[in-house]
């Protein structure tokens, strides 16, 4: 289930807020025998990546479950979706690297328990049985999060994320079911900053210390099932993400453009062109008349989603 962007409801004693994570989604599924597996939004395997995850079973032994969370790397107590970059796409990460950059799994939903489907129940219902189950312990949490609020409880908390430079809000319909698959307007992501998911379709040769490499990516984002392109980025790289980056796009190169429109001269000049394979993100300052991103900034990959997705 997941949420459409949205402004703060007006009838906010309807609903709860929680923090919104900046991390990736992740649904987990226990045995009731110390077995525990992931599935990210497109339902690959993802458990091999985030062996943190298998501490749910010492929180729940015994205990037949499916949760649904967010993985979340955290950077001077702030969820870092630039930092979760370098656990993203590793399988069986080095005992390093998970000391590195360890991850949390924030738990925000109980959909099944014990034989029993608690999809229909309301959120407040299923929080009220999630919350009895006190998942706190070494990377596991499960943060409150506050209901049925007055407007100028809102607006603190709205205010509060944006003083500590977090993501925004999530806004949930008290009474609201889970509908496994569905975007609904029940559940709402009110964010402090413009994100956008994009295609990436090819890049261009940087210069002066990126020559040689990759110095800007070419996007684009789909609309009635055609790819547009929308801009480039070439800030919000690190050297390293940029050699990744390199690595992943060189098994997609094609000789001609992905993009149904016809790109402007001065970005398909020296262009290499990919295959529209790869989803990431950037944050902009806003759209132009001629539908392009105005000062997108890169923030990362996201393996948790489908090209087609990507879309204005």
């Amino acid at each position: 289930m997941t949420a459409t962007a949205g402004d703060l409801p007006d009838e906010t004693s309807a609903w709860a807020l929680e923090l919104k994570w900046d991390g990736v989604r992740a649904i987990t599924y226990l045995d009731g025998k110390g077995g525990v597996r992931a599935t990210g939004r497109r339902g690959t395997e993802i458990g091999t990546r985030y062996p943190e995850l298998s501490g749910l079973a010492d929180l729940l032994p015994h205990h037949g479950a499916v949760l649904d969370g967010e993985v979340v790397a955290f950077e001077q107590g702030r969820p870092s979706f630039e930092r979760l970059q370098r656990r993203m796409h590793v399988s069986d990460p080095p005992p390093r690297l998970v000391r590195d950059v360890p991850v949390h799994y924030v738990v925000f939903d109980l959909l099944f328990l014990d034989g029993h489907s608690l999809l229909t129940l309301p959120y407040v219902e299923r929080r009220s049985v999630l919350d009895d189950l006190e998942l706190t312990g070494g990377p596991i949490e499960s943060p409150s999060y506050l209901p049925g609020s007055d407007i100028e409880q809102v607006a603190e908390l709205l205010e509060y994320t944006k003083e500590e430079m977090l993501e925004g809000l999530m806004a949930k319909r008290l009474d609201s079911p889970y509908l496994p698959g569905r975007r609904v307007d029940t559940w709402r992501k009110i964010k402090n900053y413009r994100t956008q998911e994009v295609v990436i379709g090819g890049w261009k040769p940087g210069q002066g210390r990126r020559a040689g490499g990759i110095g800007s990516l070419l996007l684009g984002v789909y609309f009635d099932g055609l790819l547009f392109f929308v801009g480039h980025v070439g800030t919000g790289f690190t050297d390293q993400a940029l050699d990744e980056m390199a690595e992943l796009l060189g098994p997609l190169a094609r000789p001609t453009s992905p993009f149904d429109d016809e790109v402007p001269r001065e970005y398909a000049k020296d262009a290499h062109w990919v295959s529209p394979e790869l989803v990431g993100e950037v944050a902009y300052g806003e759209w132009t008349s001629e539908g392009r991103l105005r000062m997108p900034s890169w923030r990362g990959l996201r393996a948790d989603k489908d090209p087609r997705e990507a879309q204005r």
